[in-house]
């Protein structure tokens, strides 16, 4: 006769039963006195607690930087295009710098330095005396030192008919150096000279110098002595 062999059957509700028997009457001031079932579901809720609470502040931390990059993106799309739009053109770019600092070398040479102030007050002087204008006053004023030029300004009387001064201040615009004329003013010489068409004109005329490289570097420390504000002690 054939033998039957024996067949294991597990009593489910037995075991869930004595499971469940470990998780009554715990005294959660004594975790250390549980039985092994207990302490291994605490274990595993604290670990997945851990591991959420890290995941969930690494991932707010990401989701910061993501938005933060997208914020600067695009600002960084327009700086590209520009970059772009330079290197594209760069060829061209460099030709306008230089056509740039051509003329800005042109018209430096158009400001005298200290030795050439002298020749261009005489400059004027003449300019005014070719004209048949009289000098009633020429009195150059306190040199006024920017941050790479000088400025000195002269204050002027000439008397003469009005088309001489006009012709005067002509020939001061086209001097091979930059003077100009300001707060002009003009009038009779005198109350009886209305008649005689004599007239004067006052004004004050503004010529300009370079700063060599000793009176640059000066402007700098001086400068940068200077407090932030501009307030000085």
């Amino acid at each position: 006769m054939a033998t039957k062999s024996p067949t294991t059957q597990i009593d489910v509700g037995g075991l869930f039963e004595r499971a469940s028997s470990q998780f009554r009457g715990l005294d959660f001031k004594e975790p250390g006195q549980w039985p092994l079932l207990p302490k291994l579901a605490a274990w595993i809720a604290v670990t997945a607690a851990v591991i959420g609470l890290a995941w969930f502040a690494l991932l707010s931390t990401s989701t910061e930087e993501l938005e933060t990059e997208r914020a600067r993106e695009p600002g960084l799309k327009d700086q590209y295009r520009n970059r772009l739009a330079q290197a594209v053109n760069l060829t061209e770019l460099r030709k306008q710098k230089q056509q740039v600092q051509e003329y800005v070398t042109q018209l430096e040479k158009q400001l005298p330095g200290k030795a050439d102030m002298d020749a261009l007050l005489s400059d004027i002087n003449q300019a005014g005396l070719g004209r048949g204008l009289q000098f009633e006053l020429f009195r150059p004023g306190q040199v006024q030192v920017k941050d790479y030029y000088a400025e000195l300004p002269i204050t002027l009387r000439v008397s003469g008919r009005y088309h001489d001064i006009g012709a005067f201040a002509a020939d001061v615009a086209n001097l091979s150096r930059i003077v100009t004329l300001k707060n002009l003013s003009i009038g009779p010489l005198l109350a009886k000279d209305t008649a005689t068409g004599m007239l004067a004109m006052d004004a004050t005329a503004h010529t300009y110098r370079y700063l060599d490289a000793t009176e640059v570097a000066e402007q700098r420390q001086a400068k940068a002595k200077t407090p932030a504000g501009g307030a000085k002690k």
